[in-house]
């Protein structure tokens, strides 16, 4: 599975999905958390990193075990 470096904070799981017609393991991110971090860590505003997130992180197809990020209402 792919882990992103320095987010461990805000892994809440291992998820099943499919991908390519068969099921795979992957890490899933909170996304408020992930976001919290980057505007700690790099002084990031909350629209910037979310904006990060969703072009480096959720955009990003690395392989079948890409990481899943979920937001929580």
């Amino acid at each position: 599975m792919i882990k992103l470096d320095d987010l461990d904070a805000a892994l809440v799981g291992i998820s099943n999905v499919w991908r390519d017609g068969s099921q795979y393991e992957a890490y899933v991110y909170d996304g408020d958390k992930i976001a919290g971090i980057l505007m700690e860590r790099d002084g990031a505003s909350y629209e910037d990193a979310c904006d990060y997130i969703s072009f480096n992180i959720e955009g990003a197809y690395t392989g079948v075990h890409t990481p899943i990020v979920v937001w929580p209402e």
